[in-house]
């Protein structure tokens, strides 16, 4: 008996390793995730963590990691709660050369933004030690930030390669464009944080046709349903789904679910 225990509580401790392993994603609702990787160390992307639809959002956004902010473009609801996160916990800003020091002149703290962290299209950087590689790539949209849509750079989406683990695209704020085809021939994408909202980004029908072009294993939907502006639904993106690429694992998360990849 006591040998079965030791077995049963081995079993267990493998099982939690492994689990630990693993890199986990995390909605906030919008455009807004954290990924945490299998160090400990934490990734958010576009952190309007406080947006309408989390219902825990503003202690969530008081709560919440980072080690790394990744902003794909400068409008209010992808630049979100990054400067108060930031501060708080020092995290360091990714994001295009232009966006990052436009940021940086808009509250970021500037001391957590440089060289090192800021790219382009094109460019990768391998960041926390070489657990993950950013990628930037281009997105059709636009940039402005604040009332005024001061200069933020040109849009762009985000390809987040963990070494030894999973490859997530985040697309920003999108319309459909045939570049993505060079993303799915480029990498291989385990999983898609895909736009599907309508009205300033690709609706349904167009973000199935980006999930053809990309071919990602699974799909995540976002940026819907925040505001009643934004029509496409999961429903109406999974419909598509089926007909455009079924082969893509659809998954509809709900605000403050975790996977695991």
């Amino acid at each position: 008996m006591k040998k079965f225990l030791i077995a049963c509580a081995l079993v267990a401790l493998t099982a939690s390793a492994q689990a630990d392993n693993k890199t986990k994603v995390k909605w906030f609702g919008h455009a807004a995730f954290e990924i945490d990787l299998p160090s400990g160390k934490t990734i958010l992307v576009d952190p309007w963590i406080s947006n309408p639809s989390n219902p825990t959002g503003k202690d969530d956004a008081k709560a919440v990691k980072a080690d790394l902010i990744l902003v794909t473009h400068g409008h209010f609801d992808h630049v979100g709660d990054a400067n108060d996160i930031a501060k708080r916990t020092k995290a360091h800003l990714v994001s295009t050369f232009d966006l990052g020091n436009a940021l940086v002149a808009n509250g970021f703290p500037k001391d957590q933004y440089g060289m090192d962290t800021g790219g382009n299209f094109g460019g990768s950087i391998d960041l926390l030690g070489g657990e993950v590689t950013v990628s930037f790539v281009p997105a059709i949209h636009s940039s402005g930030i604040g009332d005024k849509g001061a200069f933020g750079g040109n849009p762009g989406g985000f390809v987040i390669a963990v070494k030894n683990g999973p490859t997530i695209y985040h697309t920003g704020d999108t319309d459909l464009f045939g570049d993505m085809a060079l993303i799915g021939s480029h990498w291989k994408v385990d999983l898609m944080l895909s736009c599907i909202g309508d009205h300033f980004t690709m609706g349904p029908d167009r973000a199935a046709e980006a999930v053809k072009l990309v071919h990602p294993k699974q799909v995540v939907p976002m940026h819907f349903g925040t505001f009643p502006i934004l029509v496409g639904t999961p429903d109406a993106f999974g419909k598509a789904l089926k007909k455009t690429a079924p082969a893509a694992k659809l998954t509809v998360m709900k605000i403050g679910e975790t996977i695991t990849l």
